[in-house]
């Protein structure tokens, strides 16, 4: 009994550091690094993003050549970099420095929609550590819904889509802002923009979703919970 517990705990560890080790390498590391080298370091904007694009262009280029597929989550994060460095050439006029800012939200947002375009909703890899929370049966049961249920899959897309519409929104919205509103106040306004964008999406997502994917993972864990028992008399016969 003991040893089945340990070999659980062990296993649902392992399937955590697994489920959560591609956000913080295509993630958590360019973000944190490009902190890293402009605060700390005291580099500039272009330098801090050149640097910081160099783990997701390094997973890029792996993916593509080792496993002969791109690295969604690396590529996007390459790409905001990029469109990031182009921008920070962008100078002089202060409503247009600001304007410039929803760039990295129009890139993620277009990333997104582009994933559920192509059947690959990248938003994905975010959600699932916190549905399936390192658990095999969870994990076992979403296996067997992406596959076999289209509802599922329907709510898979919304929540990625949901997502990017919010985050395209929020660029537009800053936009505007920026050349309608007095520079003075798009400086604080535009944090309040964010973080009422990140709630909304927040909210959105788990209502038309989140909510609705956890549900049916219960659902689909009990069923087979249930089913395992039968299973297993049916064959002792």
């Amino acid at each position: 009994m003991t040893t089945n517990t340990v070999s659980q705990g062990q296993s649902k560890s392992q399937s955590k550091k697994n489920t959560f080790a591609p956000l913080i390498m295509d993630v958590a590391v360019p973000v944190g690094s490009y902190y890293l080298f402009k605060d700390a370091f005291g580099m500039s904007t272009f330098a801090a993003l050149a640097w910081s694009s160099v783990v997701p262009a390094a997973r890029t280029v792996v993916g593509v050549v080792r496993e002969r597929k791109v690295n969604a989550l690396a590529a996007l994060i390459l790409f905001v970099n990029v469109v990031s460095l182009l921008l920070s050439f962008v100078a002089g006029d202060p409503r247009l420095m600001l304007a410039k800012d929803s760039g990295v939200s129009s890139a993620i947002g277009i990333g997104i929609l582009v994933s559920v375009a192509i059947g690959k909703p990248m938003m994905t890899a975010g959600m699932k550590p916190w549905l399936v929370k390192g658990d095999t049966g969870r994990e076992v049961a979403w296996a067997r819904l992406q596959s076999g249920s289209p509802a599922f899959r329907r709510a898979e897309r919304a929540f990625s889509v949901v997502w990017g519409v919010v985050l395209l929104a929020e660029c537009v919205i800053r936009i505007v802002g920026a050349y309608t509103l007095p520079v003075d106040t798009m400086v604080w306004l535009g944090s309040v923009i964010t973080i009422v964008a990140m709630a909304l999406g927040l909210v959105l997502s788990g209502a038309v979703a989140a909510g609705p994917m956890a549900q049916m993972l219960l659902a689909e864990v009990k069923t087979e919970s249930d089913a395992s028992p039968t299973l297993a008399v049916a064959t002792a016969r």
